[in-house]
């Protein structure tokens, strides 16, 4: 996550290049989740517990384009901060992608009991329970991303180092991630147990999944039809979040293993091709966040129906009222047609 290397070997014309990539990647997370959290409170038949979790995954992947681009924009330009100020902004993108893992795994949980138990899903989950859960991913993600902010840092290593400056001057440095961020908390204590650890678990939960969609398919051909549709369309659902939940995968665990190799190799970070590497994962990472959407539109038939509703209304139907204002449909006069 830190850009230290990169901006040591890598010329302003990379810079530039970076920047440029991290903003259209931050415009097309905030525009995609937008369109995501619009269609769900839009469309009522994407108001039930998988969707109030998508939603809170999206909330996530919003904030990364809202905060998180343009920080590590700031970041990568090498500015001099506070320490404080510096470690915060580092801890936001650690909070947001603790949700982002932390929404999945409910998501899986909620998959994995919709098939384990159909006929008491709904007196199990409960919207009070949902509500209860999307708190639960939002305070836990919060306490563990500002863990660093609580002492798990560098400050006292960075004091050390430059114990003849003033004490004014300590306080402020070049603002890089491993100037802040310990290696040790992010390798132990968040990639270990807060991105292996549930990525794990959610890979055991699918797996289950399948089997028991599987299964139940089977003795659906001789038995209730109605059972079969039901299972069919969880399979279709399960494909989808599954792909989800690979692209997140392979979005974060580049990086997640860049770390783990400075923590464990230092002298990794002096080859010629770590820098580019990190700077690929850097930006992967956050392109995540603006993947979810677009899967929802190719692989969610409801998702893709609600897009194309408020593309047609609220964004198509706004630039032709110029020409014919007694044209205007709502959303609802749409959806009747």
């Amino acid at each position: 996550m830190s850009l230290d290397m990169a901006n040591q070997t890598f010329s302003d014309d990379y810079s530039k290049t970076y920047i440029a990539v991290e903003t259209v990647i931050g415009i097309l997370a905030v525009l995609g989740n937008i369109l995501v959290i619009w269609a769900v409170k839009l469309n009522p038949s994407l108001q039930n517990t998988t969707f109030f979790f998508i939603v809170s995954l999206a909330f996530a992947d919003l904030a990364v384009g809202v905060l998180v681009m343009p920080l590590a924009i700031v970041v990568s330009l090498g500015k001099h901060l506070h320490f404080h100020s510096c470690l915060f902004m580092c801890c936001l993108l650690i909070i947001l992608t603790n949700a982002s893992i932390l929404s999945l795994l409910a998501i899986s949980i909620d998959r994995y009991l919709r098939v384990k138990i159909p006929t008491r899903y709904k007196a199990v989950i409960t919207t009070r329970r949902i509500c209860v859960s999307i708190w639960c991913v939002w305070i836990v993600s919060l306490i563990v991303g500002l863990v660093p902010m609580f002492g798990w840092n560098n400050r006292s290593t960075l004091q050390n180092n430059r114990s003849t400056l003033q004490e004014e001057e300590k306080n402020y440095l070049k603002c890089k991630f491993e100037n802040v961020i310990r290696m040790d908390y992010m390798v132990y204590f968040n990639t270990f147990g807060w991105v292996f650890l549930p990525l794990l678990i959610m890979l055991a939960l699918y797996i289950e999944i399948f089997y028991l969609i599987r299964k139940h398919l089977a003795k659906g051909k001789s038995n209730v039809k109605g059972k079969g549709m039901f299972y069919g369309k969880e399979y279709k659902t399960a494909k989808s979040l599954s792909l989800v939940l690979l692209l997140f995968a392979l979005s974060w665990l580049p990086l997640s293993v860049l770390n783990c190799l400075i923590l464990f190799k230092p002298s990794v970070k002096d080859s010629s091709v770590f820098p580019p590497a990190l700077l690929i994962a850097i930006l992967l990472s956050h392109a995540n966040s603006a993947m979810n959407p677009i899967i929802y539109a190719f692989k969610i038939k409801k998702f893709k129906d609600s897009y194309i509703q408020i593309i047609r209304s609220y964004i198509l139907h706004r630039v032709m009222l110029t020409e014919s204002p007694s044209s205007e449909h709502t959303l609802d006069e749409i959806s009747q047609e």
